[in-house]
């Protein structure tokens, strides 16, 4: 039984870092709508900013969920790579999803930027929540 509701946290865990991704793949195709030549800009710099607005958004999810989202366990710390994944691959599947409608996927949507900002948020959090 704990086994299962180790994995219930989990995936508690990675929905909750894949819906915060993608509010911000949405605010960020919004915000490019403005701007002709988002896709233009450095890859280091978006990384950058993506890893900031985790840090923040994790500074946040403390507000909310102020208790550990994955129940300590023998694994401890197992949850700064497996939330991370799973946000990154979701995010690849969303990124396919849009270029398959013939869309220019955000950087977001992106399995690298999708798991740095997962990353993030899981980091502040494990770092703070215990």
């Amino acid at each position: 039984m704990d086994l299962l509701g180790f994995i219930f946290d989990l995936l508690f865990e990675a929905l909750t870092e894949i819906a915060l991704a993608a509010i911000v793949a949405s605010a960020y195709r919004a915000a490019r709508r403005f701007r002709v030549t988002a896709r233009r800009g450095s890859p280091v710099f978006a990384t950058v900013i993506l890893i900031m607005v985790g840090l923040v958004l994790g500074f946040l999810s403390i507000l909310l969920f102020p208790h550990p989202l994955v129940h300590p366990s023998e694994m401890h710390g197992i949850s700064l790579l497996i939330s991370p994944f799973l946000t990154g691959m979701a995010m690849a599947a969303i990124g396919r999803g849009v270029r398959r409608r013939e869309r220019v996927p955000v950087r977001i949507e992106s399995f690298g930027y999708g798991f740095a900002f997962a990353f993030a948020i899981a980091l502040i959090r494990f770092w703070l929540v215990r």
